[in-house]
C-alpha cells in the first residue's frame, strides 16, 4: 500500500467521524501575515506592473503564466493543467480520474492522490494546478467532462474537493477549483461561429435553491478547505457570462462563501470590457485575446488606461493583485520554489487544437513511486456490479484465459496522449481534452495478463479487434475456460456523449463472446460515467466490473481485482439506469437556422434538485444499479441499529445569521449538530472493505415542494477481517440538515422529524431513526 509522505494525514483526511470538520484549513494569523507581505510588494509596484500581475502571458513552458517582476524579486506564476496530472509534461504520471477516485469512497486515498499529484507539479516548478473539478457536477450523464469531476452528488463531490485541495496545498501548491458554474454540457459551451454568425454560449438557467443546494455546494467545500483560486466557466449563467457574472462571483462566491483567494478565467473566457473586472474576476488567462496574436489583450495596457481615465480605481486593481499574491505567500512559494522544468510544456496545441511537438529537452523525472498509489486508487475505484456463481475472483485452477475487445490492448497509435478519440484499438485510461494527461507508459489489461499467464503457468488467448470478433473469429483452441471482454466509452472536453452505450459495437461484441462462453463471460468497462448495459441480464454474462478511467496502471489494477489480490470495494458514485430514457437532464442542442439565434441557447435546469439518484427516487424508477452500489468477495451486515448519541437542540436559522463570515460561509453551518453510530461486521470468509452510507430525509410537511426523498450526508469506508466488527461514527453538520430558503435567503433546518438511514447503497438502507432538532 502506498504510504503518505508526511506525518499529518489526519489534518487532511476526515477522521472516522464523518463530516465533523468545522474549522477551515487556513490558519487566519498566517493568512494575515501573507496578506501583509502581498500589500508590501504591491506598494512597490508601478501601475503597469500591477496590470501585468492580473494579465496572463506565454513563457513557452507553462500553459498559463503570470510574468515575473524581477526588480522586486517576484519570480512569476506557472499555471498548469490539470486534474489527473501535469498534462503536457514529460516524465510525469497519469493518475486515476475524478470519477474513479470518487468510486473509492475513501477519504485517505482522495488525499493521497492529491498530495502525489501536487508533488509532481511542484517538482516541475508549477505553482498552480488547474483542478480539482466541481463542475461539471454531472447534471446529465451525457456531459463530456463529467469524468473530470467526482460525482453528481454534491456531498460526495464536496468531500472529494476538500480532501484533494487540502492535500495539494499542504504540499505547497495552489489548487484552482473549477468550473464556476453550470458548465454541465460541452455543446455550445462558449461563443461559436455558426454559419458565419457569432452565437453566444449556452445559458445554464439555474434557480436560487438549486444553485445553493447542488451546484455551489461543492464550491463551498472548496472554499472551506482554503482553495487558492476558483476558475469561472465559459458558459453563461442565467443569461450572463460566468466570468462577468457579478451575482455569481461577487455575491455568492466572495461575499456569501467568504472566498479570499482569486478568481481566474477559463482559457480565453474573459469577455471584453470592464464588466468582468467589476464582477470580481481577478486574473485573465491566458491573457491574449487570441493565442496566435499574443500582443492583443482585453486587459494589460487597457487596465492601465482605465485607471488613468478613472473608470477603474488603482486600489481596486491592487485588490485583485492582493488576492493573487496572498496564497502565493501563504504557501511559501516565494522561498526556494523549484524552477520551471523546460520540458513542462513539451507538447503544445496550435490554434485548431491539434497537438504538435514543441521544445522537448530531457525533463525531470518527477514520478517517484506514484505508480503504486495509482494502481491502488484505480483498484479501489473499481466497482463489482455482478458476480453470479462467484466467478470472480478467477479460480487459480484455470489454465486457459481469453481476453477480448479493443479496450484490452495497447493503444495502436502510441501513448503520446492518454485519450484516444476515434482510435479503434487501445485501452482507455482517461477521457479527453485539457483534463487528460501524457503517460510515460501505459500498462494495458493485455500487458498485465501476459505477465500473469507467464508467471503462473496459464495459457492466454486474445482477440482485440472488435471487427474480427463480429466477422470471422480468429482461431482459438481450445476455447478459453473464462472469457473477459473489455469495453470502453470515450468522453471528452468539447463534445457531449451521443449515446450511453459503450463504443465500437459493444453490445454485439458482448453477446457474441457470451454465446461462445456460456456463464463464463466477464465484462469490464472503462468509462467516465454511466454506461447503459443492454447485455447485463444475459444469463451468459456472469460478472460485470466498472473500472472507470484508471490511469496509467490500468492493466495492473484490474488484474489485482479480477484475481483477488484486491477485494473490490468500490461503490458507484452515480446511478446506472436500465435504459437511457430513464435519465433526465438532457443536453441542449439547437440545430438548423434556430442555432444562429443566441436567445435559443437556453439550458433550463427545470429538474431542480432531481439529478441522478434523486431523480430516480422522485420518479419511482428502478435503476439497473443504484448510486452507492458495489459488491465484494465477502459479505457485510449491520450488527447494530443506528444509534443517535447526541442531538443538539438548535434554532431553525443559524444564529447569528449575520455572523462574521469564515471560509465557506457562516461558520455555524459547519458545526456538528448530530452524532450517531452503527456497527458493521464482516460475515464472510475473506477480509474486505465496505462503505457505510448515511442518508437524510427532511420532513416533507416542513420543507419546500420538490425536495429530494433522501440525500447522502455521510459515509465511512472500513476494512474488516472475517468475523470482525467495528463501530462507525457520523457527525452531521448544520448545513447537512438544512435547505436553502429562497424567501429569507438563508439556510434553514426544518421543524419536525429528520429521518436518518444507514446502509450499503441508496436503495439498500438497513437501519433508520428519526431526530427532531429545531427547538
Amino acid at each position: 500500500m502506498y504510504q503518505l509522505g508526511w506525518a499529518s494525514l489526519l489534518s487532511l483526511a476526515l477522521p472516522v467521524v464523518a463530516g465533523s470538520q468545522a474549522s477551515s484549513a487556513i490558519d487566519p494569523s498566517q493568512w494575515l501575515i501573507a496578506r501583509g507581505k502581498a500589500d508590501s510588494l504591491i506598494s512597490k509596484m508601478t501601475l503597469e506592473e500591477k496590470s501585468s500581475m492580473v494579465t496572463g502571458t506565454f513563457d513557452g513552458t507553462c500553459i498559463e503564466y503570470i510574468a515575473p517582476i524581477k526588480r522586486l524579486g517576484f519570480g512569476g506564476l506557472c499555471i498548469q493543467d490539470g486534474p489527473i496530472g501535469l498534462r503536457l509534461g514529460d516524465l510525469v504520471s497519469v493518475f486515476p480520474s475524478g470519477v474513479t477516485t470518487a468510486a473509492t469512497w475513501d477519504r485517505q486515498l482522495m488525499a493521497l492522490r492529491g498530495e502525489a499529484m501536487a508533488e509532481e507539479f511542484k517538482a516541475k516548478g508549477a505553482h498552480v494546478i488547474l483542478g480539482p473539478v466541481a463542475g461539471a457536477l454531472g447534471r446529465s450523464p451525457y456531459g463530456g467532462r463529467n469524468w473530470e469531476g467526482f460525482s453528481p452528488d454534491p456531498y460526495l463531490t464536496g468531500i472529494a474537493m476538500g480532501e484533494t485541495i487540502r492535500a495539494i496545498q499542504h504540499t505547497g501548491v495552489q489548487a484552482a477549483a473549477k468550473h464556476l458554474v453550470g458548465n454541465e454540457q460541452e455543446t455550445q459551451r462558449k461563443a461559436t461561429l455558426i454559419n458565419g454568425k457569432m452565437v453566444d454560449a449556452v445559458s445554464s438557467n439555474i434557480d436560487d435553491r438549486t444553485m445553493h443546494e447542488l451546484y455551489m455546494w461543492p464550491f463551498a467545500d472548496a472554499v472551506h478547505a482554503g482553495v487558492s483560486s476558483v476558475m469561472c466557466a465559459y458558459n453563461r449563467v442565467n443569461e450572463t457570462y460566468s466570468c462577468e457574472n457579478k451575482h455569481l462571483i461577487n455575491s455568492l462566491l466572495k461575499k456569501e462563501l467568504g472566498f479570499e483567494g482569486y478568481v481566474m478565467s477559463d482559457f480565453l473566457a474573459t469577455p471584453p470590457g470592464l464588466g468582468s473586472v467589476k464582477a470580481g474576476l481577478d486574473m485573465n488567462q491566458p491573457g491574449p485575446i487570441n493565442p496566435l496574436s499574443p500582443g492583443e489583450t482585453y486587459w494589460g495596457d487597457n487596465l492601465v488606461e482605465c485607471v488613468k481615465n478613472k473608470t477603474l480605481s488603482e486600489s481596486d486593481l491592487g485588490g485583485m493583485v492582493r488576492r493573487i499574491l496572498t496564497p502565493y505567500f501563504y504557501l511559501g512559494q516565494d522561498k526556494d520554489y523549484p524552477s520551471v522544468d523546460p520540458s513542462s510544456l513539451s507538447l503544445v496545441y496550435n490554434g485548431f487544437g491539434y497537438p504538435y511537438p514543441g521544445p522537448s529537452p530531457v525533463g525531470r523525472d518527477v514520478r517517484g513511486n506514484h505508480s503504486a498509489l495509482i494502481r491502488e486508487v484505480a483498484a479501489a475505484g473499481t466497482v463489482l456490479l455482478k458476480n453470479q456463481g462467484s466467478i470472480l475472483p478467477l479460480d487459480k485452477s484455470l489454465t486457459n484465459i481469453g481476453l477480448f475487445g479493443n479496450d484490452a490492448a495497447d493503444p495502436s497509435v502510441g501513448t503520446l496522449f492518454s485519450d484516444h478519440d476515434g482510435i479503434d484499438i487501445g485501452t482507455l485510461i482517461s477521457g479527453g481534452g485539457s483534463g487528460s494527461g501524457r503517460p510515460s507508459y501505459i500498462i494495458s489489461p493485455l500487458d498485465a495478463f501476459k505477465s500473469y499467464a507467464k508467471d503462473n503457468g496459464k495459457r492466454l488467448q486474445y482477440v482485440t479487434n472488435n471487427t474480427a470478433i463480429l466477422s470471422i473469429m480468429p482461431g482459438l483452441y481450445p476455447w478459453p475456460e473464462v472469457c473477459i471482454v473489455f469495453l470502453k466509452s470515450f468522453a471528452t472536453e468539447g463534445f457531449d456523449r451521443k449515446t450511453l452505450v459503450a463504443d465500437d459495437n459493444s453490445v454485439q461484441v458482448v453477446n457474441s463472446i457470451a454465446s461462445r462462453c456460456p456463464r463464463r463471460t466477464v465484462v469490464v468497462t472503462h468509462s467516465g460515467g454511466p454506461d447503459v448495459m443492454p447485455w447485463a441480464t444475459n444469463p451468459n454474462v456472469s460478472a460485470i466490473v466498472a473500472a472507470h478511467y484508471p490511469g496509467q496502471e490500468s492493466g495492473n489494477s484490474i488484474l489485482d481485482v479480477l484475481t483477488g489480490k484486491v477485494n473490490p470495494s468500490g461503490k458507484l458514485p452515480y446511478t446506472i439506469a436500465k435504459k437511457e430514457e430513464d435519465y433526465n437532464g438532457k443536453i441542449t442542442n439547437i440545430t438548423g437556422s434556430a442555432a444562429e439565434d443566441s436567445s435559443n441557447w437556453q439550458s433550463d435546469f427545470s429538474e431542480g434538485l432531481f439529478i441522478d439518484y434523486r431523480h430516480f427516487d422522485n420518479k419511482g424508477l428502478e435503476p439497473l444499479y443504484e448510486f452507492g452500489y458495489g459488491l465484494s468477495y465477502t459479505t457485510f451486515e449491520l450488527s447494530s441499529n443506528l444509534v443517535v448519541s447526541s442531538a443538539n437542540k438548535i434554532s431553525a436559522r443559524a444564529s447569528p445569521s449575520n455572523a462574521t463570515l469564515a471560509l465557506g460561509g457562516n461558520p455555524h453551518l459547519w458545526e456538528t449538530v448530530i452524532k450517531c453510530h452503527v456497527e458493521v461486521s464482516n460475515t464472510g470468509r475473506v477480509a474486505g472493505a465496505t462503505v457505510i452510507q448515511l442518508y437524510a430525509s427532511l420532513p416533507k410537511n416542513n420543507i419546500p415542494a420538490n425536495s429530494p426523498v433522501r440525500m447522502l450526508r455521510g459515509f465511512e469506508k472500513v476494512h474488516l477481517e472475517p468475523g470482525e466488527a467495528k463501530k462507525m461514527s457520523f457527525a452531521l453538520r448544520r448545513r447537512d440538515l438544512s435547505y436553502w430558503d429562497v424567501t429569507i435567503q438563508d439556510w434553514m433546518v426544518p421543524k419536525g422529524g429528520i429521518k436518518l438511514s444507514v446502509g450499503f447503497s441508496s436503495n439498500d438502507l438497513r437501519s433508520s431513526t428519526t431526530v427532531q432538532l429545531v427547538k
